[in-house]
């Protein structure tokens, strides 16, 4: 025992010794308690603010949503470590900025390193050449962007908004000034994360939002999960879990990778759990990378053969199921099995499951959208619970989850390249419709998203970038490419809380760093959309205020009033937040009941608890099923053999070099396609 002891201290712990522990002891697993602990040590010298923003502010983590520490869906507290650990950046003192004055001292910090210096304090330029930043007034770092931005071509002008704590309010300013400028080359961590979730479920259902709440989880008879790892990203829904569970759901994982946190979990807050963990998931279906579509079709094929169809769902409120039972019925299985990786029992275990239930939910997230094959793979989704009509009524519902607080608002107030504002594509029509509310015409030719935003500065063809948060360098896979492209445009305007290793990048010629407050410390407090559609207010918190720093949406407004003083006058009349709410509520009609927020706790939930409880809102009212095609299998396994790092978005702060699941480390990790061939039941993101 004593060499299994010293073997098991170097990580090569054998078998027979782990078989002697009891389940659950040797696997990871949260503990809310030390997260406490170590929270009010990193907080001690600001903890009565600390606490005032757990008290009475939003939650910044997730996209769960909170008013303080409590939510819609359970009875206790709604905490997390997440937001514990997102705490510090919003109570640290201002960092010393003389520290920007040598670059070179800087670049060896990691990102975390970077962030533990303090918060963003002053305005700061730096030119090419320089070896560093110099301090400057806000009137001449605001001043020295517009006089260059008058002689840029606005097509050649780019906008990025992270999630990092936006607010509704501010993702709206920063794309009103976007479109002010005179492009659409608008884009947010929001759209790239779903965009083919936005795609496929305005297409067939007519709305790119979840269609249920999240207390539709709890008594639903079952809870599938694609893609989708909410152990990870969304912790406190684990609490939801536990509740379900116990309410008689039974929970069904769809993923190439076994999330050890999707099959056992310990709640910290429910002492049973905490003490002896809670089985989470009661079965799962290890389908190949890329292997969605054909499981879909398998399943499809099963519901037909056993009569689970809902038919008079489907004759009274769909369309296109004609042509997709055909396609179904022209699927061989051992087509279904080599692309999903399944065998066809596996497949008609699921099937059984699905079929009998009369009541189910599927979630899903990245995991099935972040594919050469994203759009389709939802569209297959939309086929599933379209055939057994499981939408529009209660325990029923798509849910495309998002991860961070602001996502779901930003892709709605029109942070993207397509799209203005909620229900305005881009066009000449909506451009029209919007002079008259704004007081300018906004652009209409294509925008670029922020993939193509990189590659246009990589070959020179990119003259501005307006960054608001976000790290490219640490979370896309090539960070030496996105070294070069940020190296290749000529001004670079970061407005962030505080340093990233992407403001470190020597300059083409200037980078100007602007220091933003957070969402608590804006005047008039701020709203934030969840995943299910509820629109919650969250109030200035007092406390101190960092340095120079101002509110998130009053920065590019000063950009906008530099750049055309006469136009901005009836454009941009807002003195806080209430009076861009009053503009959004003008604008949005989904939102109308926004401006009425005002307090600690004020929400609603636009189109209610359930949407397309009546009709779809398509053009002909109905649900539409869609034959897409099953991807070869080679082609299914390189649509997800990329660069990745675990854990990792446009948009993530991660606090720990490891997950906390099962130690896999958040580095830089490639997948080959021969590998990802070889070996596609590999831990992925």
């Amino acid at each position: 025992m004593k060499d299994a002891e010293s073997k098991a201290g170097r990580g090569l712990r054998p078998k027979h010794w782990v078989s002697m522990i009891p389940y659950g002891l040797d696997q990871q697993h949260p503990n809310g308690y030390t997260e406490i602990l170590n929270t009010l040590w990193d907080n001690r010298d600001n903890l009565g603010y600390a606490f005032r923003i757990l008290r009475d502010g939003c939650c910044d983590g997730c996209s769960l949503g909170t008013s303080g520490m409590y939510d819609w869906t359970m009875k206790g507290i709604h905490l997390c470590s997440v937001r514990l650990n997102l705490l510090r950046l919003n109570t640290m003192p201002a960092m010393d900025w003389r520290l920007l004055e040598d670059v070179a001292a800087l670049r060896g910090r990691s990102e975390k390193q970077l962030r533990g210096l303090g918060r963003l304090a002053v305005p700061m330029v730096r030119r090419r050449g320089d070896a560093g930043f110099r301090r400057v007034p806000w009137d001449e770092a605001i001043g020295l962007i517009a006089a260059q931005v008058r002689g840029f071509d606005p097509q050649r002008i780019a906008w990025y908004v992270t999630s990092r704590g936006l607010t509704n309010e501010a993702y709206y300013a920063h794309q009103k000034v976007a479109r002010f400028l005179g492009t659409n080359n608008v884009d947010t961590s929001a759209r790239i994360c779903h965009a083919p979730s936005t795609a496929a479920l305005t297409a067939t259902i007519g709305v790119a939002a979840t269609t249920c709440s999240y207390s539709d989880w709890i008594g639903t008879d079952l809870l599938v999960f694609m893609g989708s790892n909410v152990a990870n990203n969304q912790p406190v829904a684990m609490k939801y879990l536990y509740y379900a569970k116990r309410a008689g759901t039974k929970v069904v994982m769809v993923n190439p990778y076994r999330e050890p946190g999707m099959d056992r979990y310990w709640v910290p807050s429910v002492t049973e759990s905490a003490l002896f963990g809670t089985k989470i998931a009661d079965d799962f279906f290890q389908i190949r990378p890329g292997g969605d579509i054909a499981f879909h079709y398998g399943v499809l094929k099963m519901l037909l053969e056993r009569e689970w169809i809902d038919r008079e769902f489907v004759a009274a409120r769909t369309a296109g199921w004609s042509e997709l039972e055909a396609a179904v019925c022209g699927v061989e299985w051992k087509t279904v099995e080599d692309s999903s990786g399944l065998s066809r029992t596996e497949i008609e275990r699921f099937a059984e499951m699905f079929g009998r239930a009369k009541s189910a939910i599927i979630v899903w997230s990245m995991g099935i959208t972040q594919h050469q094959h994203g759009t389709d793979n939802v569209r297959a989704i939309v086929n599933l619970q379209l055939a057994r009509g499981f939408v529009g009524r209660e325990h029923t519902g798509l849910m495309p989850i998002r991860g961070h607080s602001g996502v779901q608002g930003g892709a709605e107030m029109g942070a993207q390249p397509g799209a203005y504002c909620l229900g305005r594509p881009v066009s000449e029509e909506s451009a029209a419709e919007l002079s008259g509310l704004w007081g300018f015409a906004p652009p209409v030719h294509k925008g670029l998203n922020a993939t193509q935003t990189l590659e246009a500065a990589g070959r020179s063809e990119l003259d501005m970038l307006w960054q608001s948060g976000g790290n490219f360098k640490g979370t896309l896979p090539s960070p030496d490419h996105v070294s070069v492209a940020l190296g290749k445009i000529k001004l670079r305007v970061h407005q962030d809380i505080v340093v990233s290793p992407t403001m470190l990048v020597d300059p083409a010629n200037t980078v100007v760093l602007l220091p933003s407050r957070t969402r608590y410390e804006q005047r008039g407090g701020g709203t934030e959309t969840s995943t299910e559609r509820r629109v919650i207010f969250s109030p200035e918190i007092p406390g101190r205020r960092p340095g120079e720093s101002r509110d998130e949406w009053e920065i590019p407004t000063m950009l906008a009033k530099a750049v055309d003083p006469a136009r901005t006058a009836e454009a941009f009349r807002w003195n806080d937040t209430q009076e861009i709410r009053d503009e959004i509520e003008r604008v949005c009609p989904t939102y109308r009941g926004i401006a009425a927020l005002r307090r600690k706790g004020d929400n609603f939930q636009y189109g209610g608890a359930r949407l397309l409880e009546g009709s779809f809102p398509t053009p002909d009212g109905k649900g539409h099923f869609s034959a897409v095609a099953i991807p070869a299998t080679t082609d299914a396994v390189n649509s997800f053999a990329l660069g990745t790092r675990r854990g990792k978005q446009f948009n993530s702060m991660v606090h720990a070099n490891t997950d906390p699941l099962n130690g896999a480390q958040r580095d830089h990790i490639l997948i080959s396609r021969t590998d990802a061939e070889r070996y596609w039941r590999v831990p992925c993101c």
